[in-house]
Protein backbone atom coordinates (compact mmCIF):
# COMPACT_ATOMS: atom_id res chain seq x y z
CA UNK A 1 0.00 0.00 0.00
CA UNK A 2 1.55 3.31 -1.08
CA UNK A 3 0.46 5.90 1.47
CA UNK A 4 0.86 9.62 0.87
CA UNK A 5 3.21 11.08 3.45
CA UNK A 6 1.70 13.46 5.95
CA UNK A 7 3.09 16.96 6.17
CA UNK A 8 3.39 18.18 9.74
CA UNK A 9 2.91 21.84 10.66
CA UNK A 10 4.40 22.61 14.07
CA UNK A 11 4.79 25.66 16.28
CA UNK A 12 7.27 25.79 19.14
CA UNK A 13 6.57 28.50 21.69
CA UNK A 14 9.63 29.58 23.69
CA UNK A 15 10.45 32.38 26.14
CA UNK A 16 13.69 33.91 24.90
CA UNK A 17 16.93 31.94 25.18
CA UNK A 18 16.24 30.21 28.49
CA UNK A 19 17.95 26.85 29.02
CA UNK A 20 14.62 25.00 28.68
CA UNK A 21 13.77 26.83 25.45
CA UNK A 22 17.19 26.14 23.91
CA UNK A 23 17.04 22.47 24.98
CA UNK A 24 13.52 22.05 23.58
CA UNK A 25 14.52 23.51 20.20
CA UNK A 26 17.65 21.36 20.00
CA UNK A 27 15.76 18.16 20.88
CA UNK A 28 12.91 19.01 18.50
CA UNK A 29 15.26 19.66 15.59
CA UNK A 30 16.93 16.31 16.27
CA UNK A 31 13.56 14.51 16.29
CA UNK A 32 12.43 16.30 13.13
CA UNK A 33 15.59 15.42 11.22
CA UNK A 34 15.39 11.75 12.22
CA UNK A 35 11.64 11.11 12.08
CA UNK A 36 10.11 13.62 9.67
CA UNK A 37 12.72 13.65 6.90
CA UNK A 38 11.71 16.99 5.36
CA UNK A 39 7.93 16.68 5.57
CA UNK A 40 7.39 19.37 8.18
CA UNK A 41 7.14 23.11 8.65
CA UNK A 42 8.32 24.50 11.98
CA UNK A 43 7.68 28.01 13.26
CA UNK A 44 9.47 29.08 16.44
CA UNK A 45 7.57 31.77 18.34
CA UNK A 46 9.22 33.76 21.12
CA UNK A 47 6.37 34.70 23.45
CA UNK A 48 8.45 37.55 24.90
CA UNK A 49 8.56 39.19 21.46
CA UNK A 50 5.08 38.09 20.32
CA UNK A 51 2.85 37.74 23.40
CA UNK A 52 -0.30 38.23 21.30
CA UNK A 53 0.43 35.00 19.38
CA UNK A 54 0.73 33.05 22.62
CA UNK A 55 -2.50 34.58 23.88
CA UNK A 56 -4.36 33.80 20.62
CA UNK A 57 -3.20 30.17 20.76
CA UNK A 58 -3.89 29.89 24.52
CA UNK A 59 -0.28 29.08 25.42
CA UNK A 60 0.11 29.16 29.20
CA UNK A 61 3.63 27.76 29.63
CA UNK A 62 6.85 27.53 27.66
CA UNK A 63 8.30 25.67 25.97
CA UNK A 64 5.15 24.32 24.29
CA UNK A 65 5.09 22.39 21.04
CA UNK A 66 1.84 22.64 19.12
CA UNK A 67 1.05 20.26 16.26
CA UNK A 68 -1.32 22.07 13.93
CA UNK A 69 -1.46 19.62 11.02
CA UNK A 70 -2.41 16.87 10.51
CA UNK A 71 -5.43 17.02 12.83
CA UNK A 72 -6.09 16.74 15.68
CA UNK A 73 -4.23 19.71 17.16
CA UNK A 74 -1.97 18.52 19.97
CA UNK A 75 0.15 20.42 22.52
CA UNK A 76 3.17 19.12 24.37
CA UNK A 77 4.45 21.21 27.27
CA UNK A 78 8.02 20.97 28.54
CA UNK A 79 11.56 20.68 27.23
CA UNK A 80 10.66 17.69 24.98
CA UNK A 81 13.33 15.50 26.61
CA UNK A 82 10.96 12.50 26.77
CA UNK A 83 11.32 11.42 23.13
CA UNK A 84 8.67 8.69 23.31
CA UNK A 85 6.12 11.12 24.76
CA UNK A 86 6.88 13.60 21.95
CA UNK A 87 6.50 10.93 19.25
CA UNK A 88 3.21 9.75 20.74
CA UNK A 89 2.02 13.36 20.96
CA UNK A 90 2.83 13.86 17.29
CA UNK A 91 1.03 10.61 16.34
CA UNK A 92 4.25 9.01 15.09
CA UNK A 93 4.51 6.21 17.62
CA UNK A 94 0.84 5.20 17.75
CA UNK A 95 0.94 2.80 14.80
CA UNK A 96 4.13 1.15 16.04
CA UNK A 97 2.64 0.67 19.52
CA UNK A 98 -0.57 -0.72 18.03
CA UNK A 99 1.36 -3.21 15.91
CA UNK A 100 3.45 -4.29 18.90
CA UNK A 101 0.30 -4.73 21.02
CA UNK A 102 -1.25 -6.91 18.31
CA UNK A 103 1.85 -9.07 18.12
CA UNK A 104 2.03 -9.42 21.89
CA UNK A 105 -1.65 -10.33 22.22
CA UNK A 106 -1.29 -12.94 19.43
CA UNK A 107 1.47 -14.62 21.43
CA UNK A 108 -0.61 -14.99 24.61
Amino acid sequence: MNQARKTYVLKLYVAGNTPNSVRALKILKNILEQEFQGVYALKVIDVLKNPQLAEEDKILATPTLSKILPPPVRKIIGDLSDRERVLIGLDLLYEELTEENWQESDNL
